[in-house]
C-alpha cells in the first residue's frame, strides 16, 4: 500500500513538473513564463519530495525530515526569486506604465 501511495505522489509530482516546464518553454513573455516554474513546478517538486519522504521513512523506520526542510526552502525561495526576476524586468523595460502600454489593448472610449 505504501508503494502505491509513493508511486501516486511521484507520478503527480512528475506531471506537475512536466506541465510547468512545458509552460515555461511555450509562453511568449517573461512574465507569463514565471508562472511555470513558480507554480506548477514547485507543486511537482513538492509531490516528489512527499514521495521521497514516505519512501525513506518506511525504510528507516522513523520520520524522514530532510525532505520537509527542502520543501520549506523551496516554498520560501521560489516566490522570492520570481518576484526579483519580475521586478528587474519591469525596471529594465522602463516601469510598469510602459509594460501596460505594450501589452494591454487600447480602450476606444
Amino acid at each position: 500500500m505504501l508503494e502505491l501511495l509513493t508511486s501516486f505522489f511521484l507520478i503527480i509530482g512528475g506531471l506537475f513538473a512536466l506541465i510547468g516546464s512545458i509552460g515555461m518553454a511555450r509562453f511568449p513573455d517573461l512574465f507569463m513564463r514565471l508562472h511555470g516554474p513558480t507554480k506548477a513546478t514547485t507543486l511537482g517538486v513538492g509531490g516528489i519530495l512527499i514521495a521521497s519522504m514516505l519512501h525513506f521513512s518506511s525504510l528507516e523506520g522513523g520520520l524522514s525530515l530532510h525532505e520537509l526542510l527542502i520543501a520549506m526552502f523551496l516554498m520560501i525561495t521560489a516566490p522570492v526569486s520570481a518576484h526579483l526576476i519580475a521586478r528587474s524586468m519591469i525596471h529594465q523595460r522602463g516601469g510598469i506604465d510602459q509594460i501596460h502600454k505594450k501589452t494591454l489593448p487600447i480602450d476606444p472610449h
